[in-house]
């Protein structure tokens, strides 16, 4: 069974620890997911799962999909992503997988696709220092010096104003605090990537 899961960002909160002490949490509905195809050496040249997670109505898929799932003998899911399969990983189409996949203490990689925060100056993006507040400045949020009289370019690297957020992060070495197998949630240490409601990839720590 592939040690990696889909799910849904909930939200944050907050528990307590038997000493006392509080743990910052994030709250993941994780599956279950239906595995949808199987890639393998023979045919695909690697080894990879689709896991397709969180139902819709069938109209809504259109018709390679619909076909996609017919295959399988499964129904149209709004999300489908693959993950990679270890050599000791074995799983077959239609195989389930839920929150018990993972147990307590075990450290997980969480995916997920960054708050969008539109385009963004460098004060707010890079937070550099805002210029004099006289009225005499005239230079308040402004870049600032951009490069090297001599070479008369900008150097590649320079922060500048661009566009902020919704890019794919991964956060490593994140604790499970605790496992809900029965309502599907994951309560994971820390905060992960995304707003609530955005699709998450959970899967077993690559540096753990």
């Amino acid at each position: 069974m592939p040690k990696a899961i889909l799910g849904k960002k909930i939200g944050m909160t907050q528990i307590f620890a038997e000493d006392g002490t509080v743990i910052p949490v994030t709250v993941i509905e994780a599956g279950p997911c239906k595995v949808a195809q199987v890639k393998t050496d023979e045919i695909d040249g690697y080894k990879a799962v689709q896991l397709a997670f969180g139902d819709i109505k069938e109209q809504k898929a259109n018709k390679p999909l619909k076909g996609h799932y017919k295959k399988a003998d499964l129904t149209p899911s709004r999300y489908l992503r693959e993950v990679e399969l270890e050599e000791n990983e074995e799983v077959k189409v239609g195989d389930v997988i839920t929150a018990d996949l993972f147990k307590e203490g075990d450290v997980v990689d969480v995916t997920g696709t960054s708050k969008g925060r539109g385009y963004s100056g460098v004060i707010k993006k890079y937070n550099f220092r805002i210029g004099p507040k006289g009225h005499g400045s005239k230079y308040h949020r402004g870049v600032g010096s951009l490069g090297a009289i001599d070479p008369a370019r900008i150097f590649k690297g320079r922060p500048m104003p661009s566009r902020w957020g919704t890019e794919r992060v991964t956060i490593q070495n994140l604790a499970v605090v605790k496992v809900d197998a029965e309502k599907n949630l994951l309560l994971i240490k820390g905060s992960v990537p995304g707003i609530r409601g955005s699709l998450v990839t959970v899967r077993k720590a690559v540096k753990a």
